[in-house]
């Protein structure tokens, strides 16, 4: 008989002082953990993503694409987002333009109908591809990177 024992590869990106503190903050509606598996970063995020979060949001997104390794992917799980404003779309398409230019895919990971509405509207599509799950986002082929 023999055991195998399953380890997650996954562990936390480390964050800036500020940010853990804007984050961990009892009256911020944002919330989000950033994780790195091999060289892919993950934001798993949560709650509101709004004009009164909006630098926050885009302090996460902009430190957490800082820790990706090429090829990445940097990988963004917005399915416990309650809201996102026009801003935090804005905030995804300017950070995964810069990651192109580096050679790395950002995606977007949300089982919301409202959310590929409105990448496809903002003709977004090709710039911010959207996954059901995160194992599908990490295991995707570098498609137009």
């Amino acid at each position: 008989m023999s055991l195998v024992i399953a380890e997650s590869f996954a562990t936390r990106l480390k964050l800036s002082p500020r940010l853990v503190y804007e984050l961990g903050d009892p009256r911020s509606t944002l919330r989000a953990t950033t994780d790195r598996s091999g060289d892919a970063v993950i934001i798993h995020a949560g709650g509101e993503i709004d004009a009164c979060n909006e630098h926050t949001w885009q302090q996460l997104v902009s430190e957490a694409a800082a820790g990706i390794s090429v090829p990445g992917p940097f990988v963004v799980d917005v399915n416990d987002v309650d809201f996102m404003g026009c801003c935090a779309f804005a905030v995804l398409a300017d950070e995964a333009d810069r990651c192109r230019r580096r050679g790395i895919e950002l995606r977007v990971v949300s089982g919301h109908a409202i959310v590929r509405r409105i990448v496809d509207a903002c003709g977004l599509t090709e710039l911010l591809p959207i996954f059901e799950t995160v194992d599908e986002a990490l295991s995707a082929s570098r498609s137009r990177a």
